[in-house]
């Protein structure tokens, strides 16, 4: 799959100011792919959600590269609690279930090792974490490793961060997720259609912070952000452009 092209070239470490979502599109691409997608970028991203709602990890899963490899570790109480992930539905995100590295941890301190170490394997494309509660050893030192080290090796890594608060951390993005009704079946009206998520980004090195409805095109494996409104409407005044950049 072809990556994603953008007006900017953002950086991960600069300190440049919040560009609107707006800014992200490429104009060059033509308006009938104009929308704004999340780019595939090595970096830290935390996603903070309720052990009940396994959408989570389908957020995480919309970002990774088609076929690629992705070690995925659990501490020990998020699997007793959410489940193991499931192979067939790693595939629903375009992945190859031979190519999912399962691990799980005793604890938190296990999990960052295992995380590390992952990070030292150059076949993989990404790497989940799933993290109970708010562990002592999560601090900002200990994302600070994961974040450099992912932008150094050029991997994506996700914290999943369930019953979590949002202390101090060096990941680039921090998003609260909640998985939403799917959006409408094309073919059939009582089928679920494609994955939907209210994403909140409360933090953002290089985004500004937003609340989006994110849906999962899975034909083109990316995750499109459409600016949440309370009725779901657009405003048929607005101009076609941003009506299509708003995926209406």
């Amino acid at each position: 799959m072809d990556e994603p092209r953008f007006k900017h070239d953002i950086s991960l470490v600069s300190n440049d100011n919040f560009r609107d979502a707006r800014d992200l599109v490429d104009d060059s691409i033509g308006d009938s792919t104009a929308r704004p997608i999340l780019p595939f970028k090595p970096q830290l991203v935390e996603l903070f959600g309720h052990f009940r709602d396994a959408g989570v990890a389908g957020f995480a899963l919309a970002q990774i590269p088609a076929g690629g490899r992705v070690l995925w570790v659990q501490e020990r109480m998020v699997a007793l609690e959410t489940g193991r992930p499931f192979g067939q539905a790693f595939a629903r995100f375009r992945g190859d279930p031979d190519n999912l590295v399962l691990a799980c941890s005793r604890n938190t301190t296990d999990l960052l090792w295992t995380m590390e170490e992952g990070l030292k394997n150059c076949s993989l494309s990404a790497i989940i974490g799933e993290i109970w509660g708010d562990p002592r050893v999560l601090d900002f030192t200990a994302t600070k490793r994961l974040a450099m080290r992912a932008e150094r090796r050029g991997v994506r890594v996700f914290l999943i961060r369930f019953q979590g608060h949002p202390d101090l951390s060096a990941a680039r993005q921090r998003w609260n997720i909640h998985s939403l009704p799917s959006a409408p079946h094309p073919y059939d009206a009582k089928a679920p259609g494609a994955p939907r998520w209210n994403a909140e980004l409360f933090r953002a090195r290089t985004i500004r912070p937003s609340t989006w409805q994110a849906q999962y095109d899975r034909a083109a494996h990316r995750l499109d952000l459409v600016p949440a409104f309370p009725d779901g409407a657009m405003d048929p005044s607005q101009p076609a452009a941003l009506r299509r950049w708003r995926g209406r």
